[in-house]
């Protein structure tokens, strides 16, 4: 029995066309016919997983970068930043002028008010279009987050901000935007509990993945699959370049691999 861990966006999900090709719905159907675990290992909280549910049959969900994860329908682990730690990390990133998403496994929250930068204003429109905003705002306080969603302009003083976070990890996602997680955790840390959950050998572990947040994984395991459009920092690390998403990618690494 192999565990099979894919990463979502550019990998699973097409960025093009915003859907899962049938060829990776029915190889993935094929693998779990064969007795192999599928695992979705990304960095979205489990709330904004509902289309991937939809379209992907799985055996667990490793999100928010290894903040939760959820084996066979019941939660195995789950980590938020303690609640005085988060109203601190809110009022640090208003002084240092970055804006974004705080992420938590029931929701999404955001400014009340209009983000000047472009971007995170697209981003804050389409988790808001995916159901992931709910009825509490960035300003209140009767909640809790697992990691938080960046975007920065020439206003912005990021640099700054980190250096009040040595508790959390950044990941620089380009173009402006920087992911942030609970120092101790990650997509490898994700793989490493369902590993010894399930009794899995971690050279029975296949990683597909594409982006920056998927470095710690990659990093990892040693059966590596990188897709056809990819950021550069993974190929050290990858034992095969498969097809882009919309190329057929993941149906045909698991082919030339035999794992289906």
């Amino acid at each position: 029995m192999k565990a099979l861990f894919f990463d979502i966006d550019g990998t699973l999900l097409s960025e093009k066309t915003r859907q899962v090709p049938e060829s990776a719905k029915e190889a993935i159907k094929e693998a779990r016919r064969r007795g192999h675990q599928v695992f979705i290992n990304t960095g979205r909280v489990y709330c904004h997983l509902a289309q991937i549910r939809s379209q992907v049959e799985a055996d667990g969900y490793l999100c928010g970068c290894g903040t939760c994860v959820v084996v066979h329908g019941e939660i195995l682990y789950r980590h938020a930043i303690p609640h005085d730690r988060g109203m601190q990390i809110k009022r640090d990133i208003d002084e240092c002028g970055l804006d974004g998403v705080l992420e938590g496994t029931e929701g999404c929250y955001i400014h009340k008010t209009p983000s000047r930068i472009p971007k995170v204003e697209e981003l804050k429109q389409a988790l808001a279009d995916s159901g992931c905003i709910i009825p509490h705002y960035w300003e209140e306080d009767g909640y809790v987050f697992d990691k938080f969603y960046l975007g920065a302009d020439e206003n912005s003083r990021p640099m700054e901000l980190f250096g009040r976070m040595k508790d959390i990890e950044v990941i620089d996602r380009g173009d402006g935007f920087y992911e942030c997680v609970p120092r101790g955790h990650s997509k490898a840390t994700a793989i490493d509990q369902v590993l010894k959950h399930c009794g899995i050998r971690l050279e029975d572990a296949y990683v597909f993945g594409d982006s920056s947040n998927d470095l710690s994984m990659f990093r990892y395991a040693s059966n590596c699959i990188l897709m056809g459009s990819h950021s550069p920092v993974l190929e050290p690390y990858a034992s095969f370049v498969t097809k882009t998403v919309e190329e057929d990618g993941i149906a045909y690494a698991m082919k030339e691999l035999g794992i289906i």
